[in-house]
């Protein structure tokens, strides 16, 4: 039985991962549950998969979960709490489902204590992917990516000779406002650009799929993984997100993963990688699509991801100031400070500000991303 433990359980990808160890019975034990503030569903869990650790974001969080825990259930909090879930539960696999930097320390843990690590927690690699990536090397422990874009180039690539591969293509849904000029963004609402089209996803990752940063990140984390340069990575809008991304090899042929827009497919790949097994999500069928779209991508509509390819060029810290100057500007519109066209500009005015550090440690890291964070608080909307 393949113990896990899983980083973010009550967020989206934690959610999902749930259904797919629900849908296959005898298969895995859940080993350790972090979430943040959602004590009510993390209760839930906790009585369904009978952790032997759970962690909260707070003291009082844990406080508040732990007479509702069955009993043995450990109950811990904060940053310590989220590295010993990672790196001290006995996982065999951890899913990184945390959003945001968050998730960097814990992966790292997770590494050390051997355990194979499920990628949903892109920033890891955005913020530390030299780091983190060295480190996996050095301890044999595989990273196997669950974002579907990230997993897919993973499965065009499986028997595959890497010096073969002309470039990789990422897709793109184009987000809640794909078919609005610039023009139009002004005074979108929150509501609205958290209608995604396709996708069920976190308030945080819905917002960057409209503004293309998430996109952007998934183009610094295509970078570590593939080790692939920048100018071999491109990105394609596919409102349909039937085709979740692809491989072109030097003899121009091209290789792609389909299927319907479901994370547990992705996710359930990397939990049973190399076998694969029957999903919860449904069948694809092609005749009934249709037709698949495709539209090249309009760096002057999305500046998000033209500043993700030059922060990723640059390096060092500066990927790291990207990554944290737009966490911080989005959550700045989530609360209705700022409007939905100000999250570019702060995070361009934060760029423009920062000196990059090359080859940063943890250290150098953890400053440039709070310098960050303030520099976006402070910044006009």
């Amino acid at each position: 039985m393949n113990k896990i433990a899983i980083l973010g359980s009550t967020g989206s990808i934690g959610t999902q991962t749930l259904d797919v160890v629900a849908s296959d019975p005898g298969r895995y034990e859940i080993v350790g549950l972090a979430a943040g503030g959602n004590t009510e569903l993390l209760i839930e869990q906790a009585k369904r998969f009978r952790p032997a650790q759970v962690c909260l974001a707070t003291k009082e969080a844990a406080e508040q979960v732990r007479p509702f825990v069955p009993p043995g259930t450990r109950v811990l909090y904060g940053e310590e709490g989220l590295v010993e879930i990672a790196g001290g539960s006995g996982a065999d696999m951890v899913v990184t489902g945390i959003v945001g930097s968050r998730g960097l320390n814990a992966t790292l843990a997770a590494i050390d204590a051997g355990a194979a690590i499920a990628l949903a927690n892109k920033e890891t690699l955005v913020t530390a992917g030299h780091l983190v990536m060295e480190r996996a090397a050095a301890k044999g422990v595989p990273i196997l990516p669950v974002d579907s874009e990230h997993s897919a180039i993973f499965q065009c690539l499986n028997g595959e000779d890497r010096a073969s591969v002309q470039r990789i293509v990422l897709t793109a849904s184009g987000g809640a406002f794909r078919d609005k000029r610039r023009e139009e963004l002004a005074d979108v609402t929150v509501e609205q650009a958290l209608s995604h089209p396709n996708w069920s996803m976190g308030a945080k990752i819905t917002i960057d799929s409209a503004t293309m940063a998430n996109k952007g990140l998934e183009v610094i984390e295509a970078h570590w993984l593939f080790g692939l340069p920048y100018e071999r990575i491109d990105v394609l809008i596919h409102p349909e997100s039937i085709v979740h991304s692809f491989v072109e090899f030097v003899d121009n042929s091209i290789v792609a993963q389909l299927g319907m827009p479901d994370m547990r497919v992705p996710i359930q790949y990397a939990l049973t990688y190399p076998e694969r097994r029957r999903t919860p999500a449904a069948r694809l069928d092609l005749a009934k699509a249709g037709s698949l779209h495709f539209r090249e991508m309009d760096f002057d509509r999305y500046p998000c991801l033209r500043m993700a390819y030059e922060s990723g060029r640059t390096g060092g810290t500066a990927p790291t100031v990207f990554n944290a100057a737009n966490e911080v500007a989005v959550a700045r519109f989530l609360r209705g400070e700022i409007p939905f066209l100000s999250i570019e500009r702060i995070v361009e005015a934060v760029l423009e500000r920062h000196t990059a550090v090359a080859n940063p440690g943890l250290g150098e890291i953890a400053e440039a991303d709070e310098w960050a964070r303030k520099a976006a608080e402070a910044a006009k909307g």
